[in-house]
Formats: structure tokens, sequence, C-alpha cells
């Protein structure tokens, strides 16, 4: 999180949602703790003491000295470590750095993002009443909803495991089964799974499992999510709702829609996919393509929106408020689903860490080969839309109510006309060459400290996308690849 605060900026530098300043000459603020726990229960930041803020949003100092340093540290590590005033340390030495500017001493704290089996981070011994997040506004409490949807996130076991012991496996929705039966023949002809009878097929894709109560075999939520009838379904989870909207003519509230609740089909997850996903599709252009000499009706759009809207329901947390809401207009496609990112927006974008809300409902798609690129799922969405020309998608999440949205535009990028360009690049080239030296100069810093280092650990440092880190790496004579293309990392000669 160094990039963070530089201390070579501080003059460009005003409060925003990853960067707090307080005055602390009379002693630590009581506010630094709302913040702390609002940083660790977003996507972290810096406070900063010893520094306020002018009536036009800039930075001063405050006239700290170096004399008040210890007894401020000394201070905000005895409290940090007391479990009565906050629940859990993220901090060690290294993320405390002291700083000299006009004679006055800055001191900074980084505070990193807690893992979901860390939050909620809480102070004042009140998970309730002392849970804080960050917003552009500043810290606010967290509401019960909230605090109640950390600690769902908490365990291992996701919540679509859990068996609800009350139900019989005949409140599943039989027709909904064969559907789905159906297509996992169709796709793997030979899996074993296919010799099953209904209920060992159940218990055999975590549909179903062994009550520890009376022993028998009974729906999983994962199986009444999935299988259900939407008026069981919402006996278990009195939030659940889906909703598909298409607003194709905007002189007309929807031109379609489709809602789990009203009573003309089952409301279930299986049933909303494969219906919603043919809506999604239908106006997708198809090339003439076939492979011996059959035709192909896909393509990596299809591929794209398949797994988008298995994200957002294989990531939606089932009990919070306002459900799954999916707008096809005509421009555009968005992705709405309760509860914020488990990993966090920019690591959605990233390859290789997948931490789904509900693993199970993610087997059961993998099974029909729907969602089974784990952890790839996003980034194929974003590179499908880089070779389609069009906008990147955008990855937003909004609290109280926690939800997340993707939005998928079919607007192309902006061309730019060759006079225009010529004229750009004259006025920008030398401004360009800077920043490339600038850039330059940051990755070998960080190589120095880091030694062997990914390609997208370095670009997340230096604040640049994949690619044109790569062409800079390959321009600095010092810096020399390690291992394949897929793989690769890179190290600076000593």
């Amino acid at each position: 999180m160094v990039h963070f605060f530089d201390i070579t900026k501080f003059n460009l530098y005003k409060e925003d949602n990853r960067r707090e300043v307080k005055k602390a000459n009379g002693g630590l603020p009581s506010s630094l703790w709302e913040t702390y726990s609002a940083f660790a229960n977003c996507y972290g930041g810096v406070i900063i003491l010893g520094v306020a803020e002018n009536k036009d949003g800039t930075w001063r100092t405050t006239g700290l000295k170096s004399t008040d340093r210890d007894k401020l540290l000394k201070h905000f590590w005895d409290t940090i470590n007391n479990r009565k005033k906050v629940n859990v340390n993220l901090l060690s030495d290294q993320d405390v750095e002291i700083y000299e500017k006009d004679e006055d001493t800055i001191i900074v704290i980084y505070v990193p993002m807690a893992n979901r089996e860390q939050k909620p981070v809480y102070i004042n011994d009140d998970i309730f009443g002392g849970t804080f997040r960050r917003n552009h506004e500043g810290d606010y409490h967290c509401t019960k909803l909230q605090v109640k949807a950390m600690l769902r996130d908490q365990t291992d076991n996701t919540m679509d495991m859990d068996v609800l012991d009350d139900v019989p496996i005949s409140d599943l929705n039989y027709e909904t089964i064969q559907g789905y039966r159906n297509r996992h023949r169709a796709l793997k002809p030979a899996h074993p799974f296919g010799r099953l009878n209904d209920s060992e097929y159940l218990r055999s894709i975590g549909a179903a499992a062994i009550s520890n109560i009376d022993k028998c075999l009974h729906p999983t939520a994962a199986g009444m999510l999935m299988f259900g009838d939407e008026y069981n379904i919402v006996r278990h989870f009195p939030e659940y709702f889906l909703d598909y909207r298409e607003i194709l003519d905007p002189t007309i509230r929807w031109t379609d829609r489709l809602q789990s609740s009203s009573g003309e089909w089952s409301g279930n997850i299986c049933d909303f996919y494969f219906r919603v996903y043919n809506k999604l599709v239908k106006d997708i252009k198809v090339p003439f393509k076939t492979i011996d000499g059959n035709r192909i009706d896909d393509t990596p759009v299809h591929e794209a929106l398949r797994e988008a809207l298995a994200n957002c329901l294989i990531n939606a947390d089932f009990y919070g408020v306002r459900g799954i809401v999916v707008r096809k207009e005509t421009d555009r496609i968005v992705f709405e689903n309760p509860g914020y990112s488990r990993t966090g927006k920019q690591q959605m974008k990233k390859e290789g860490i997948s931490d789904p809300r509900n693993k199970v409902l993610m087997k059961m798609f993998n099974l029909i080969n729907i969602g089974e690129r784990a952890g790839s799922g996003v980034p194929n969405i974003f590179n499908t839309w880089e070779d389609q020309g069009w906008v990147e998608p955008v990855i937003e999440e909004q609290f109280d109510p926690d939800r997340t949205l993707l939005i998928l535009s079919f607007d192309k990028k902006q061309a730019i006309k060759t006079s225009d360009k010529k004229q750009a690049n004259k006025s920008c080239h030398k401004k360009q060459n800077q920043k490339t030296l600038e850039n330059i100069e940051k990755i070998r810093e960080y190589l120095s400290k880091n030694n062997i280092s990914k390609t997208s650990d370095i670009a997340e440092y230096i604040g640049l996308s994949l690619p044109r880190t790569r062409a800079i790496l390959k321009e600095i004579p010092d810096v020399s690849p390690i291992g394949n293309n897929s793989n690769r990392k890179w190290t600076l000669q000593k």
C-alpha cells in the first residue's frame, strides 16, 4: 500500500476514501480507531497523523514534533493490542512510517484490507455499534445487516452448504432436476453420476445431504436455491428475488420482464439462468463457422455472458436485500447481486483467486460447463470485451445495502483520428518520455525491495495496465525475465 502516500506529493494530496488526516497534537484522536475499522472493512488506506485539512481541501502540517512521536506511538501500539478497544490488530512495525516536513513530524499508518475471516473489524468491544466502513464522505457506522453479512462470510463452509433439516426432498422441483440432469448427460455422457438415481445424484452434486438430526436425506440450501419452487425458497431466504428486465424501448418501462415471484414458473436459480441467458444472447451476432462440417453457434461473447450471469448468481448473498437484478438495455447489460465482493473488485479482475460466496452452487454450474474456469471468469469477460473493441467493463460496489454490479457496455471505444493522433503525439511525446522514465525508476525501486516479482504486482504498484507494464519492462536493460510467458516474473540484475 506504499503507493497510497508519497511525501514528495504531499502538496498535491486531498482526503479521499483511501487517505485520512488527523491533527494528533493533543494525543491520539478517538476518531482514529473509527477510521482504522473503516479502512480494514473496505479496501485499506492510510491514516496520517500531524496533518490537518485546509478549507480548500489541501493539507498542512500541524506542528507535531519529534518529541511527541515516541509517546504517540507507544499509546498507539498499546491501544491497538488491547482487545477491549480493537478486536484485531492487522498491523506490524513496517506498517507505520515517520516523515519530517518543514521541521514538523508526520506519522503515517498503513491499514490493510482485512481478510474475510477477520471481518468485521470493530472497536470498543461492540460488534454492532463499533463496526465502520469508508466511503467518499468519510467513516460511517455499519448496519446490523452489514455486520451479519460479514459474519456469514467468515467461515470456509459457505451458507449454501447448510442442510435444511425440516424440508423433505419432495419439496424440490422434479422438472427442474430432470432438465438439469438431461443437460449433464448431454454434455458428459460418460460421467459416473449419470448412473445414479435422483436421491443419490442430488447428494453427489451437493444439492442434498444426510442430516445429523434424523439421519435422513434433506435438501441443502444450494439444492433449494437451484431446484426449489419460489414459494418454498422464500421460507428459508425471505429476501430471495430474481428479476430480469429488458429495456429496449426508452418510451416503455420495460419490453420484457421475468420475476421469480410471478407464479408462472418455478422461480429457482436453475430455470432463471437458462431463461435469462437465452434472452441475453438472442441479439448476439453469430459468424458462420464450422468444425468437422458442424456449424458452431457459440462465440467468446456468448461464453463471457454465461460467465457474467453465473458469477452474479454464484456470488450473491441470498440473505441480502433487493435480490438479483439483470437489466438488458440497448447499449449495455447490467448484472447486480446482493453482497460485496469477497475478494475485492481489484482482485476480481485478476486470474488465480476464486472465493465464491456459494461454493455448492458453483460446483453445480461447473458440472454443466458453466463458470468452470475458477478464478478466471471475470478476467475472461474483460479480455473478450477488449478483443471486441468495446468499452472496458465496470465493476461497481455499493454499500448500505451491500451490492455488486458488473456493467457490460456494447459501446465501441472512441477512435482517435490520424490527424488528431499526430498532433497529440507532438504535444505529449516529451511528457510521455518523462513519465516512462519515472515508471522505470519506480520498477527498479520495487524490484530492489521485492526481488523476483510478477508482472501483475509491478503493474499494480506503478498503476499501469499489464500490457503497458510488460512493454516498459522489456525496455529496461538491467531487468531480466524469468520463466515463460504464462508464468513470467522479473528480477533486477545486480
